[in-house]
């Protein structure tokens, strides 16, 4: 009797026991999750800017628009790649007046195509002058300006630049027109917008060659056309003619003198 109540005090205690320690576990907080380290990012080496590609007027101008026959001239002449040469591989700067389409729209009818290549050349040509020009320095230019036309003399391919306040006024002996804006500048290059083609004097109005002198006469080449002038054998021929008549006259009367002398 006594071993079994032993018994069951023992079973008793092993169950509360044990239900203890569950309820403890149960009531403990959850251990957090161990977390893996971050791995420090590698950055990799910043790239430096890309180099600016090479200066192309052409599509400068196609950008701006408005210039779709200057370009296509230019393009058929090679001048546009002459200029890509010249921009890209020399110090030297460029000043364009490049005409709208509306410029060459109001040229006659037929004038581009009367033109020979070597003229069409020599027409884009004129629109570059060969140094860069801010819009400040058409103030204090020195005219004519040459240009990559040739030479700036008279009656070649003058181009004179004036300026009077904000207006920039161009003439080339043919054509008078006016800087009407800025397409691009970036102190090499600067293009200009003009509203009418410069024309120049040697295409348009070449002045004819001046005639050479005539070859000057000998004197003794004139001595002898005097001798033989026919004027001169008239003179002679009637002074013979006169002498012959008086000799036959004075002959006539001393026969008809003895005649009568006879008859006596």
């Amino acid at each position: 009797m006594i071993m079994k109540q032993f018994d069951h005090l023992m079973l008793f205690f092993l169950l509360h026991t044990s239900c203890s320690t569950l309820l403890t576990l149960a009531q403990a907080p959850a251990a957090a999750p161990v977390v893996a380290p971050k791995a420090t990012p590698v950055l990799a080496p910043a790239s430096s800017p890309a180099p600016p590609g090479p200066t192309n007027v052409t599509k400068i101008l196609e950008k701006a628009g408005q210039f779709s026959t200057f370009i296509r001239l230019m393009k058929a002449t090679q001048v546009a790649n002459q200029l890509l040469g010249q921009l890209n591989n020399t110090n030297n700067g460029i000043t364009i007046f490049a005409p709208s389409d509306s410029a060459f729209s109001s040229l006659k009818s037929g004038t581009l195509n009367s033109l020979s290549d070597e003229q069409k050349v020599e027409l884009i040509q004129f629109h570059i002058i060969p140094t860069y020009l801010s819009s400040a320095q058409f103030q204090t230019i020195s005219n004519p300006l040459r240009t990559q036309a040739g030479d700036s003399g008279d009656g070649k391919f003058p181009l004179n630049v004036t300026s009077s306040g904000d207006t920039v006024n161009i003439t080339s002996g043919l054509t008078n027109t006016s800087v009407s804006g800025t397409v691009y500048t970036d102190g090499q290059l600067a293009v200009y917008q003009i509203d009418r083609v410069l024309q120049p004097l040697q295409i348009f109005d070449p002045r004819p060659p001046a005639p050479a002198p005539a070859p000057a006469k000998s004197k003794k080449k004139k001595d002898d056309d005097v001798a033989d002038s026919p004027a001169d054998d008239s003179t002679d021929n009637s002074k013979a003619v006169r002498f012959t008549i008086g000799n036959n006259v004075g002959l006539f009367g001393v026969t008809a003198i003895v005649i009568a002398l006879i008859s006596l």
